[in-house]
């Protein structure tokens, strides 16, 4: 890669890294000491990485990358905030990265929280875990279909409503940044959006805005 790489070229090291890591053969890139010694004072990550919480999804490890490569931004369920807008435009303007990578997967705890509130039963919440399912809440009722009213969670396939999510995720980030935006139309930036098997260990491209 290149001094100053485009989102091609990252988003092509991403996913060669991630094709080690499914196939069990990583690398461990940049891991060492002098690495450590090499990044006290100065970050320049390829990427900046928003993904869920969920413990399985180890950025650096998924895409078989080193301390300082990955500028990573994780909550439950990956739903948009005013730090994660923040931390985002930080890594564009500030470190210069040329990709951000939404990152959802499937069994996404969030998902099924989000589901299983709109059955008629549902168990209500404490506040701060509802403000999180309710902005996964209006993929559930797009997959749903037109039905209104309570629905059996067991209808509802989480695999769509988890790839939908995602589609929301990346759509609130480029329409609430205008510096986000601006720089995928100068055609500095790009946002791929991917979702991780667990089972398999592969990050599926979804969506992309930008040109990589």
């Amino acid at each position: 890669m290149t001094d100053t790489p485009t989102p091609a070229q990252v988003w092509n090291d991403l996913a060669a890294g991630n094709e080690r890591f499914v196939a069990g053969t990583p690398q461990h890139p940049r891991q060492d000491v002098d690495r450590r010694a090499e990044t006290a004072f100065v970050q320049n990550p390829m990427a900046a990485l928003f993904g869920c919480s969920d413990s399985r999804l180890a950025a650096e490890i998924i895409f078989d990358k080193g301390l300082g490569d990955l500028f990573v931004v994780r909550n439950a369920g990956q739903v948009i905030s005013d730090s994660v807008l923040g931390s985002l435009e930080y890594a564009v303007a500030v470190l210069k990265v040329p990709l951000i990578l939404v990152l959802g997967h499937d069994r996404c705890g969030a998902v099924r929280a989000a589901i299983d509130s709109q059955a008629e039963d549902a168990v209500a919440l404490p506040p701060h875990i509802q403000s999180i399912i309710e902005k996964i809440v209006p993929a559930v009722r797009r997959v749903n279909g037109p039905k209104t009213g309570p629905l059996d969670p067991d209808d509802v396939d989480a695999s769509a409503v988890g790839r939908e999510h995602l589609r929301d995720t990346v759509a609130e980030l480029v329409q609430r940044s205008e510096m986000i935006s601006a720089a995928i139309a100068e055609g500095t930036l790009a946002i791929v959006g991917a979702n991780y098997r667990l089972l398999e260990g592969r990050a599926d491209p979804d969506l992309v805005v930008g040109v990589v």
